[in-house]
């Protein structure tokens, strides 16, 4: 009888079904974050070399290096000469954002789009306890992408790949994943996640995204970074929205323990890790943000700027290839590219 001899079920007490579908799923990410580490090896020391700028590649020297690609820097130091980090408006004229391919664009739109409205469908926004049980279930599928990017990074650096610019993303990306587990607990705390079913549709996707990114991000790290890109930029509008239409209700609730331990009591390292993307202050140098707390809607405010950060990040790495590709004010979101002009008949 092959389920009584299968020699995984004394350590996994799940249907052997299970346990083999988990098998085959991990022999497939292997085959494909395996390919892409023999494939992509090179890629990070390359880019210290070269940087992909539109359709031109142009030879890049060691003064310039982003940050990304540099020795780390500690928080609240004085910022090294701009030409080492995010480019100046002046710069940012003469960078060309990498724009996606339109039909990359639009199926990673059409993914993530589909995935909110199915969210927003079951979870719709009354006001009441169940929309914290809607944010449960985003920020359990947001928080997923960091660990794929992670997966593929640790596969990467076990074939070989030593460059520095993998080992300061590497950091920055679990500072990301750090964060949003914080935003998990938080709405945890507030009762988010006592429906089973809740829970049971929350993880469910959160699996099948988390194999879906890590296949995307071994074949092409500027879609896996779009998908999140998008993620992002519907997790700070729905905050946001939250944030206008029940404000009262918010400002009458206190702030939960695991918010104060977070935003004030822990050591801020990993707070400043993953926000990459910072306004320079009259010194040179970059500003912090070091949240105050009175209420929850305090806390809801944080969250949403959360987002913002890591969108920030995920559009100079999808646009520039680095986390610091432009400066705050000239972020913008990634653009498809427009569609090939048509040959002009006798040209």
């Amino acid at each position: 009888d092959l389920i009584n001899t299968d020699p995984l079920a004394p350590f996994f007490p799940l249907s052997r079904v299970v346990r083999m579908t988990a098998v085959r799923a991990l022999a497939i990410l292997a085959l494909l974050a395996g390919a892409a580490a023999f494939h992509g090896a090179p890629s990070m020391q390359l880019r210290a070399q070269y940087n992909i700028r539109g359709v031109g590649v142009q030879k890049r020297s060691s003064a310039t290096l982003a940050p990304s690609l540099a020795p780390h820097r500690a928080a609240g130091a004085p910022r090294p000469p701009r030409t080492t980090l995010a480019a100046s408006s002046t710069e940012a004229e003469a960078l060309q954002a990498r724009e996606m391919e339109e039909w990359i664009y639009k199926f990673n739109k059409v993914v993530i789009d589909t995935v909110y409205q199915i969210i927003c469908f079951l979870y719709p926004v009354t006001g009441g306890e169940r929309d914290f049980a809607r944010f449960y279930v985003l920020e359990t599928v947001a928080r997923v992408p960091y660990f794929a990017y992670l997966s593929v990074m640790h596969l990467r650096e076990t074939f070989g790949e030593r460059s520095a610019g993998l080992s300061e993303r590497m950091r920055t990306h679990y500072a990301e994943a750090d964060n949003e587990l914080h935003h998990l607990l938080i709405m945890e705390s507030l009762g988010g996640n006592s429906s089973v079913v809740d829970r049971t549709v929350a993880q469910t996707m959160a699996f099948g995204y988390y194999w879906y990114v890590t296949g995307v991000y071994s074949v092409s790290e500027q879609a896996a970074y779009h998908l999140s890109e998008l993620i992002e930029n519907h997790a700070y509008d729905t905050y946001n929205g939250y944030l206008s239409e029940h404000e009262e209700m918010l400002k009458s609730k206190p702030v939960p323990p695991i918010a104060k331990k977070y935003y004030i009591d822990d050591n801020p390292y990993l707070f400043d890790k993953f926000c990459t993307v910072k306004d320079l202050d009259d010194e040179g140098k970059f500003s912090s943000r070091r949240p105050k707390l009175e209420t929850l809607y305090d806390v809801f405010v944080n969250v949403r700027d959360d987002e913002k950060e890591h969108w920030k990040t995920l559009c100079n790495l999808v646009q520039y290839d680095d986390m610091q590709g432009v400066e705050n004010k000239l972020v913008e979101g990634t653009k498809a590219a427009p569609p090939p002009k048509a040959i002009e008949k006798g040209s």
